[in-house]
């Protein structure tokens, strides 16, 4: 068993195929989920304050039983405070030799490897930026759900999603408000990233995460795992998805609904 600078404990099978994927990509960000019993130490090590976070609304988009997650695809729309709103339509695994260069091509779609202690994976993603309010319009009933997505980012949806179940089709699934903040600690190598996701079960996620070039990212990596270790924060406690939280508790309250 072989350990990447990633924090990756794997096969050297593994090892080749992280490498494939971060070659292939166009960016790559490193994750990391702070336990709850180390939530203030961390914020406070990073000398984060709270006031200058932005805050967000973030809503998912599915059928009650996770259709288009089972078959690897997010539907994302957002709200941020003083910015625009944006959208995003996203399938993961992929790897990059096999997306089109044509799709590799388009403005607004990139590859990217997220990797966290225990894991990785890359993405393919459409994004779309749309003036604030559109998204309010949707969840007001002004604006039908395909609105808020762009004629590529509708295609990718229609070539990657279940047959037959149309974006208009899709349930909301959220808001969760979250708060989001970018920091560069003094004696720092690299900035951060820090999310608060809050769900309404009470449940919190704290993720940090740093984003580089693909051939940046192992070294990238080491440092910011020596750097978090100095500072006493846990690299190795349980790791957790702020979307795959999201799907699962928002799913149970539409079948319960149903029910």
């Amino acid at each position: 068993m072989a350990t990447s600078k990633l924090g990756i404990a794997a096969s050297d099978e593994k090892l080749r195929e992280l490498l494939g994927l971060i070659k292939g990509a166009d960016s790559v960000e490193l994750k990391l989920t702070v336990p709850e019993s180390d939530r203030f130490a961390a914020l406070t090590a990073l000398g984060v304050d709270p006031l200058e976070a932005v805050i967000r609304q973030v809503y998912f988009f599915d059928t009650p039983d996770l259709a288009l997650d089972k078959q690897g695809v997010v539907v994302r729309a957002r709200r941020t405070q003083a910015k625009a709103d944006d959208t995003v339509v996203k399938l993961r695994p992929v790897q990059p030799d096999d997306l089109s260069k044509d799709l590799r091509a388009a403005e607004d779609f990139g590859v990217e490897v997220d990797a966290m202690p225990g894991g990785f994976v890359c993405s393919a993603s459409f994004k779309r930026k749309l003036p604030g309010g559109r998204v309010k319009d949707f969840t007001n009933g002004v604006l039908p759900l395909r609105k808020l997505f762009s004629k590529e980012q509708r295609a990718f949806y229609a070539a990657n999603a279940p047959e037959g179940l149309a974006i208009d089709d899709l349930r909301l699934l959220g808001p969760i408000t979250a708060f989001k903040l970018k920091v560069a600690p003094e004696g720092a190598p690299m900035k951060f990233a820090v999310e608060l996701w809050n769900y309404p079960s009470g449940t919190r996620i704290l993720e940090l995460s740093t984003k580089c070039a693909p051939a940046d990212a192992f070294r990238v990596a080491a440092e910011a795992r020596a750097y978090l270790s100095e500072l006493g924060i846990d690299l190795e406690g349980k790791q957790e998805t702020k979307t795959k939280t999201a799907l699962t508790y928002f799913a149970k309250g539409l079948q319960e609904q149903s029910a």
